[in-house]
């Protein structure tokens, strides 16, 4: 086709393309094969998106269609969800500030859809940074937890899954412990003194309780119940402690002597004085007996030697109430009525450490067999609180205020769990989770304050002793072999017995 040609046809065709390569659907039926100008189009034939088939050549195959661009729907963008910045023009005052923004507002609409064309009431575009503040966050997107989750998320599971994200491990359910006591014990005459300690418990599984002028030996296998000893009516039992090997037994009592027991021929070995009133607590190490008396000394006892004690350790101003050996021997804490917490080492005749947080008498001690150096202490009625110590250079850890009276403390060897007792207002037991202090656990039951507190050789199953003259079996710790649930079922089937 030359020049003149493709004046005549109305169509300015690049060189090379023929007219019979331009086609016109118009919608009614097969393409015609005349060839109809874009100068004057019919009215009832011609429609601005009817053009199709445009191709190179006539001979190419191609039967796709195209079209000049591709206009998306916008309402199902989401383009809400993206921190898009505001910056907009500078406003001028008067009619033709007015005008900006209605045109700024127009072209949001036409842009992103309604919703995010019109104003807020504090003045700002919904879904927009305020007018004039810098957002620094731009194209960052945001959880849209009103719309339903896009098919084109990592999981199916939708947004929420965290599969897309770093995982994190659910929280494991918190260990189930028996709300009632196994087994139930009666204990007549067990006193409801504070600064006594009449329960132990030995590795040999027989447990020792104190009452009156009498200690007796329950077999905790056989349910035997064996008279130990009575002291006579001008003497009474303060306190009980059994050795390590479970073997010998120490009783301290009212006349300020202290008495070593063989618990399985029942016969006294040898008595040892040198406290002026009660001894109301005990303390084994591997060799040596501690006695804490209401005089305010503590007496060193060494049964290899013929003297009654070995040395006094003088610090306290009231009565010793609290005695405990750490593990590997090396510290021995004592707590007493003038609200002292003091550690003391093998050698020294003064303490190492002097503890004076508490405002109440510390009775409950108890030192972790997890991690050493790691001392716990419980303050009476006027503090509450547990405390928790690092014996190496005297700081405090971490404390928790329980509410009541802290009568014992007991960590578990199986577990990094802690059992405390109680007494003024509430009377409840109480397992605590180390190092985080959440409650595993409240147990409730004695009517009068717990103040007698013993673990058995397993280190499942706690024994306490109140004023109401009962003692209570609870299946509190976990095995060491399996951190299940402890099961309801006991060693004892539940009743109520009498210990005497």
């Amino acid at each position: 086709m030359d020049s003149n040609q493709r004046r005549k046809s109305g169509i300015n065709l690049p060189a090379g393309m023929s007219e019979t390569s331009l086609r016109l659907n118009t919608g009614f039926g097969s393409p015609s094969p005349l060839i109809r100008t874009l100068s004057s189009p019919s009215p009832r034939t011609m429609s601005p998106r009817t053009i199709s088939n445009l191709s190179a050549s006539p001979s190419s195959k191609s039967t796709g269609a195209c079209s000049d661009r591709f206009i998306p729907c916008r309402s199902s963008s989401r383009l809400h969800t993206f921190g898009l910045p505001d910056k907009p023009s500078p406003v001028k005052e008067g009619v033709a500030g007015a005008t900006n923004e209605a045109y700024t507002r127009l072209l949001r609409c036409e842009l992103f859809g309604t919703d995010f064309g019109f104003s807020s009431p504090a003045g700002g575009t919904k879904g927009s940074s305020p007018v004039g503040s810098p957002n620094r966050n731009m194209l960052r997107f945001k959880t849209d937890s009103s719309g339903q989750n896009s098919p084109y998320s990592g999981s199916i599971l939708g947004q929420d899954s965290g599969l897309g994200s770093e995982s994190v491990t659910p929280p494991k359910p918190p260990r189930k412990v028996p709300k009632a006591p196994h087994k139930v014990l009666d204990a007549p005459s067990l006193q409801d003194d504070f600064y006594l300690n009449l329960v132990d418990w030995s590795s040999q599984n027989v447990l020792a309780v104190g009452l009156g002028s009498c200690v007796y030996l329950w077999t905790a296998t056989t349910s035997k119940v064996t008279k130990l000893c009575d002291l006579g009516p001008n003497d009474g039992v303060c306190s009980v402690q059994w050795t390590r090997e479970g073997s010998y037994i120490s009783v301290g009592t009212s006349l300020g002597k202290v008495q070593v027991w063989d618990g399985t021929q029942c016969k006294k070995v040898r008595t040892m004085g040198g406290h002026q009133t009660r001894t109301g607590v005990l303390a084994w190490s591997s060799r040596i007996l501690s006695s804490g008396s209401r005089d305010r000394n503590i007496l060193q006892h060494d049964l290899r030697v013929p003297s009654d004690y070995i040395s006094k350790l003088v610090g306290h101003k009231s009565e010793v109430c609290g005695l405990k050996w750490s593990h590997d021997d090396r510290e021995l804490a004592s707590g007493g009525n003038d609200n002292q917490l003091l550690v003391w080492n093998q050698h020294s005749a003064q303490p190492l450490l002097k503890l004076t947080e508490h405002t109440a008498a510390v009775k409950a001690i108890a030192w972790s067999p997890h991690q050493s150096n790691l001392l716990v202490s419980g303050g009476g009625t006027a503090d509450r609180c547990i405390r928790f110590w690092n014996t190496v250079n005297g700081n405090q850890l971490n404390h928790v205020d329980t509410g009541s009276q802290v009568c014992n403390l007991a960590w578990s060897k199986n577990v990094n769990e802690l059992v405390s007792t109680h007494g003024y207002s509430q009377n409840q037991i109480m397992v605590w989770k180390y190092p985080t202090l959440s409650k595993v656990a409240t147990l409730t039951g004695h009517t009068m304050r717990v103040l007698y507190l013993a673990m058995s050789p397993d280190g499942q199953t706690i024994v306490t002793g109140a004023g109401d003259e009962t003692l209570r079996f609870w299946n509190v710790f976990p095995s060491v072999k399996s951190p299940a649930a402890v099961r309801d079922s006991g060693l004892w089937s539940l009743g109520r017995t009498q210990i005497r």
